[in-house]
């Protein structure tokens, strides 16, 4: 018996490997941010792939970890206390890998809470307006008549691509120098909006030539690109 076996979620996702941390996620924009923070600080892990075809995150046995039913997820047998730590909310998570390795955020002072701002930023705002305008602009949003849903939210991911490209003026991320936990959960929903949501033109984006240079710096990073296609089909 590992000290994960009481866990649930490992009866429908056995652990190879119960020394790792354990991943439950797809390679969504919320879920690629814990697989790139993995590969960025170098943690050993073990991804598994939640397959919302299979309607796997309505699972009892991923409700036990998550309630929301939403990925990412982790169970890290190596929590505080020395004791496994199950977690969701991918926001929680970057901190909490932050702050295990000490990579990525700051321990105190001015760029661990303009990390955090950034980070709550992308929570409050960017993703769910870009989210919206993927709904409306690639799924069934398209079937509805009337325009207005989608042109608020079309103008409100115009504002939020304001605010980060004005910020972005002299910074090549978005604390300047440090690359951080905050430009690791913004930018694969900037590259979500501009790519799989098929947004780009209706978003303006070349209005924004400091979020392309940033986002096309952030797609050059190897643990970006290994952790984009984490965990595979």
């Amino acid at each position: 018996m590992t000290k994960l076996n009481a866990f649930p979620v490992t009866g429908k996702w056995p652990a190879r490997h119960p020394d790792r941390l354990q991943l439950y996620s797809l390679p969504t924009p919320n879920g690629v941010k814990v697989s790139i923070m993995l590969e960025e600080i170098g943690l050993p892990y073990e991804a598994h792939r939640v397959s919302f075809e299979d309607g796997d995150q309505r699972s009892p046995e991923f409700l036990s970890l998550n309630p929301n039913n939403k990925i990412p997820a982790i169970l890290d047998p190596n929590g505080p206390e020395e004791r496994p730590l199950p977690l969701f909310e991918s926001g929680a998570i970057l901190v909490y890998l932050a702050e295990k390795t000490g990579r990525l955020l700051a321990s105190a002072g001015q760029d661990r809470y303009h990390a955090l701002q950034w980070l709550m930023f992308q929570k409050g705002g960017i993703g769910p307006m870009f989210g919206q305008v993927g709904f409306f602009n690639r799924f069934a949003g398209r079937e509805i008549e009337d325009k207005r849903p989608r042109d608020r939210y079309v103008g409100e991911s115009r504002r939020l691509l304001g605010v980060l490209d004005a910020h972005l003026t002299d910074r090549d991320w978005l604390l300047g120098e440090p690359y951080s936990i905050a430009d690791i959960a913004t930018w694969p929903w900037v590259r979500n909006l501009i790519g799989f949501y098929e947004a780009g033109e209706l978003v303006g984006i070349d209005d924004f030539p400091n979020v392309q240079r940033v986002l096309a710096a952030f797609l050059e990073r190897p643990a970006v690109q290994r952790g984009l296609t984490i965990p595979a089909a």
